[in-house]
């Protein structure tokens, strides 16, 4: 398993507060931006999931705006694993990490979500989304360190 670190509870090691880095680049247009914030993972009160809280600032062409998304992630089907959904319940991906690494696909209207997951150690993790389509052509990699 070159380089990934194997979770055995997916939502037992995102628990917790994290650093966020995000690099967002217009594979089209070239433009970048950056979001740095933290993300904290939190006890949903509901089953055993946790409320995903997202805070920071996004600067994109040298403007710097306030930036934050809520996800659910809930138990997944298999011991281990989580089902990640919309702050509003609606289904997003799953997410396996028992091997240290996961790919994961979103289709939004003509467009495609394909995100890669991997955790480098106890303490460091990453996701790489490609969105490509019609409306897209996006490159988004964020790097998580715990707090």
């Amino acid at each position: 398993m070159d380089g990934y670190w194997a979770v055995p509870d997916v939502l037992a090691f995102l628990a917790g507060r994290w650093r966020v880095e995000r690099l967002v680049r217009d594979l089209g247009s070239g433009d970048e931006g950056r979001f740095t914030g933290a993300t904290d993972f939190t006890p949903d009160g509901d089953g055993g999931g946790l409320v995903h809280r997202e805070t920071g600032t996004f600067v994109w062409r040298g403007v710097a705006r306030p930036a934050e998304r809520t996800l659910l992630f809930r138990p997944g089907s298999w011991p281990g694993t989580a089902e990640v959904r919309f702050a509003d319940g609606r289904p997003f991906h799953g997410l396996d990490l028992t091997s240290g690494r996961h790919t994961a696909d979103y289709p939004c209207s003509a467009d495609l979500y394909r995100g890669e997951f991997t955790v480098t150690d106890a303490d460091h993790w990453r996701t790489v989304w490609r969105v490509g389509g019609p409306a897209k052509d996006l490159l988004l990699v964020t790097e998580y360190g715990r707090v």
